[in-house]
């Protein structure tokens, strides 16, 4: 059965009466009917800058730091454009510029539209291929992709051919061969670096974005793969109408050939914008010819390499010449009439194209489909990342076979009140503080999140839920059969429902602390000094929670008002300490009073000082509540910082 093109959606490909080939060839470059019709109700995008200055706030009160200076250019459907230059040259500022993707604390002014208005793109309409690869380690290339589909594509496209198309855009990135090969990471080998970059031009590749920014795509890739992907995503520009514009550090002659266009940067200055066949007349031109048979961007990028200055560039005018001397050259030629007025008029021109059309909105799974797309997904990455819980549940059994031992049976005499009290407070302060051992993992899955969190694949709701539930499973695991051990080693109170409710408190305690660990990964994105904070974080909070300092004892101002009452062990040491000791009694001390007994209340009342006016179920409820406070703290955090960054962005350009 033939489908009408005209029901496709529009990542898929033109159905064609043979079979293509698998591999980087496998697209057709001819715009399809509905490819031509897509692009009728979704228009292309047409990018112009003018005066585009980007400053870094100068450290220790010195001035500021210039990145860019003064750089205009355009880009429009159909065409690849090349931004080069020598390393520390502004590519990635400008391409984040672009994307309006600039980092806080720096500067930008200068004038980015879209078919001639500023618009925020929405959904499915731009992608961008960051620099840094940012991937699930456990997971193979087609799981990678498979769940990115899922997430990214309309929830009319039926599950069969998502997986299809996740399997033809790995085919077209030639990866056939790593398809069941898993990514790999800190503590795994996997795939290549090239072919993780690959992998990421997949993921973001999926729905056909009418404009694709790529930050060194052809890094940590040889020539022939460079070439290839490079020529593929050439062919999609031209068959779609997407616009794509690339940092290339140094491409080779080959793949300079399929640029259309080329923005030459030198230390924040334009050397070069226009047509890339007509770069080397201009070298010519103004007296740096390119020698017959070397690579056109070698020698634009030896010319206007300063790094290196006690070397000297050929010169049809002058034998030696410093590449800075190049430089001032290069850019007093670019901006005479006759080039600059060309990259000025087609800005003009190319604003007035389109009528200012905006974008609509790409259809995407529904909140229900993400949340269960990303619980499985991070189920199965905590089950395979050794680091996640299972080497935390390998030192929590260890632990508890020690306590277990060490407190072997505590008995009912009185000193077991002491050794019921700091098994309590071992235990609860222990299981707590480990959960920093996971960390790096989980600023793995952060800088996951933000990058697909910037692509709009999914918010940050879906992110924190999906989380929760599925490490949930995991955190009861090593609740159970840790406190199981310890518990019965003990000999702390009998009774099923004690120990259910001992493990509850564990299990809640160490989820509230995953919620801390959140908002400081979500802060502090290095893992080693998230580690640092939330060591001291827990730190400050285990210190007042009523056991090594009762509550009277300690100071109101900051450390009872507000510490004590703002810290999660208070309510889970004297929730556990009711759980234990309410119902028994203990012999009194008999070198104070001989032959009398005293109770468990007594002993929550007069020597532990617990608050009795209510029951351990609502220690429960409370510590329920702060880890639901904690997470939504988080998510206001992302959130926050996603509303106040384009503002403190505008206010700059101001």
């Amino acid at each position: 059965m033939v489908i009408p093109p005209s029901t496709l959606p529009r990542w898929a490909p033109t159905p064609s009466p043979s079979p293509a080939p698998a591999g980087f060839d496998s697209v057709v470059v001819e715009p399809s009917p509905a490819v031509r019709a897509a692009m009728e109700d979704d228009p292309g995008v047409f990018l112009t800058w003018e005066d585009v200055c980007v400053t870094v706030a100068g450290s220790y009160g010195r001035e500021p730091v210039s990145i860019l200076s003064g750089i205009s250019g355009h880009a429009g459907p159909g065409e690849v454009l090349a931004i080069m230059g020598p390393s520390g040259c502004g590519k990635t500022t400008l391409l984040d510029a672009l994307a309006g993707r600039l980092g806080p604390g720096i500067n930008e002014a200068g004038e980015i539209l879209i078919n001639g208005r500023r618009e925020k793109l929405a959904f499915g309409t731009s992608a961008y291929v960051t620099q840094e690869i940012m991937l699930m380690s456990t997971l193979s290339v087609r799981e990678a992709v498979y769940y990115s589909a899922q997430l990214q594509l309309p929830e009319t496209v039926p599950a069969a051919k998502k997986r299809a198309h996740a399997e033809r855009v790995i085919r077209e990135m030639g990866l056939s061969d790593a398809m069941d090969t898993r990514i790999g990471g800190r503590i795994t080998k996997g795939i290549s670096g090239g072919q993780r970059k690959r992998l990421t031009i997949c993921i973001e590749m999926l729905t056909r974005p009418r404009l694709l920014f790529l930050d060194e795509p052809t890094s940590g890739l040889d020539s022939a793969a460079s070439y290839h992907v490079m020529s593929h995503i050439a062919r999609i520009a031209a068959r779609e109408g997407m616009t794509v514009v690339a940092a290339v550090h140094q491409p080779s002659s080959d793949v300079f050939e399929l640029f259309h266009s080329l923005c030459l940067l030198a230390y924040g200055r334009t050397v070069f914008f226009g047509e890339a066949a007509h770069a080397t007349e201009f070298f010519t031109q103004t007296g740096f010819p390119c020698p017959n048979l070397r690579n056109p961007s070698d020698h634009f990028l030896r010319t206007i390499n300063k790094d290196f200055d006690e070397k000297f560039v050929k010169s049809s005018k002058a034998t030696r010449k410093t590449a800075a001397e190049a430089i001032d050259i290069l850019t007093q030629a670019y901006q005479s009439p006759a080039y600059s007025e060309k990259t000025v008029s087609k800005i003009a021109e190319m604003k007035q194209i389109n009528g200012g059309a905006s974008f609509r909105r790409r259809e995407q799974a529904s909140f229900s489909t993400k949340l269960l797309v990303l619980t499985r997904r991070s189920f199965m990455n905590m089950h395979r990342d050794i680091g996640y819980y299972w080497m935390r549940l390998g030192v929590y059994v260890g632990i508890g076979l020690c306590l277990g031992t060490i407190f072997y049976q505590v008995g009912n005499s009185y000193s077991s009140i002491q050794t019921r009290c700091s098994i309590i407070m071992y235990t609860t302060a222990l299981l707590t503080f480990m959960a920093i051992g996971g960390f790096p993992s989980f600023v793995e899955d952060i800088k996951v999140f933000k990058r697909e969190r910037m692509s709009g694949h999914y918010g940050v709701a879906e992110f924190v839920i999906s989380n929760t539930l599925s490490a949930t499973p995991y955190l009861a695991l090593i609740a159970v059969i840790p406190g199981a051990m310890l518990y019965y080693l003990t000999g702390l109170t009998k009774g099923t429902d004690h120990f259910a409710y001992f493990v509850i408190t564990l299990c809640m305690c160490t989820l509230l602390v995953e919620s801390i660990m959140m908002i400081i990964a979500a802060l502090v994105p290095d893992f080693l000094m998230g580690i640092i904070v939330g060591a001291g974080v827990q730190g400050v909070l285990m210190l007042n929670g009523g056991f090594f300092r009762l509550p009277h004892e300690l100071p109101k101002p900051v450390w009872k008002y507000p510490f004590y009452y703002i810290s999660f062990h208070k309510y889970a040491v004297q929730g556990l300490y009711k759980n234990e000791f309410m119902g028994l009694t203990f012999p009194s001390d008999q070198l104070v009073q001989a032959n009398t007994t005293i109770s468990g209340i007594q002993v929550l009342q007069e020597k532990l000082e617990v608050e009795m006016g209510y029951s351990k179920w609502v220690d429960i409820l409370i510590l329920f509540g702060m880890m639901v406070i904690y997470r939504m703290i988080f998510f206001a955090v992302v959130k926050i910082g996603e509303e106040v960054r384009p503002k403190m962005r505008k206010m700059r350009r101001k």
